[in-house]
C-alpha cells in the first residue's frame, strides 16, 4: 500500500526520481496515466493496471468509452533508469502541468505525481468535503 508524500524535481528531460520504496512496490515496469478526475499523473503496478482495465471493460459501453479515451490511451508502460528516474512523457507534464518541482503522494494502490502549486489549490478547494468526510467518520 503507497503512503505518504514526497517533494521531488522533474529535470529538463521530464525525468523525475521516485521514492524507493514507490519504485520497489510499483515493480521494475509499471503504468503512468492521466489522473481520475484531477490534474495529476498517477502510476500503478501492472497487476494494478490489468485489474482496473479489466473493471473498466466491465463497464457499459459508453462509460467503458470513456474511461479508455481519458485513461487507457493515456497510459504508457514505464521502468525506471539505473538511477532510479522514470520519464514522465510530455503530454501527461503538461495536462498535470508539471514543470521543475512536483510532489509524488502515496494513494493506497496507486501514486500521484502534482504540480506542488495544483496540489496545494486542490486541497484549498476541498476544505468542505474534508471537514464532511472527517464529521462522518467523527473525528
Amino acid at each position: 500500500m503507497f503512503s505518504g508524500m514526497s517533494n521531488h524535481s522533474v529535470d529538463a528531460k521530464g525525468r523525475i526520481v521516485l521514492p524507493a520504496k514507490f519504485r520497489e512496490e510499483l515493480g521494475e515496469s509499471f503504468y503512468i496515466a492521466r489522473g481520475f478526475g484531477n490534474p495529476c499523473i498517477q502510476a500503478m503496478s501492472k497487476e494494478q493496471f490489468d485489474v482496473l482495465s479489466s473493471r473498466i471493460m466491465e463497464l457499459p459501453a459508453d462509460k467503458a468509452m470513456a474511461l479508455q479515451y481519458s485513461f487507457t490511451a493515456t497510459a504508457v508502460e514505464v521502468a525506471p533508469n539505473a538511477s532510479g528516474r522514470v520519464m514522465l512523457p510530455q503530454a501527461l507534464r503538461e495536462f498535470a502541468k508539471i514543470e521543475g518541482d512536483a510532489l509524488v503522494i502515496g494513494m493506497n494502490n496507486r501514486i500521484e505525481i502534482w504540480s506542488s502549486k495544483r496540489f496545494e489549490q486542490f486541497i484549498e478547494s476541498q476544505k468542505d468535503t474534508i471537514a464532511e468526510a472527517l464529521t462522518m467518520l467523527r473525528l
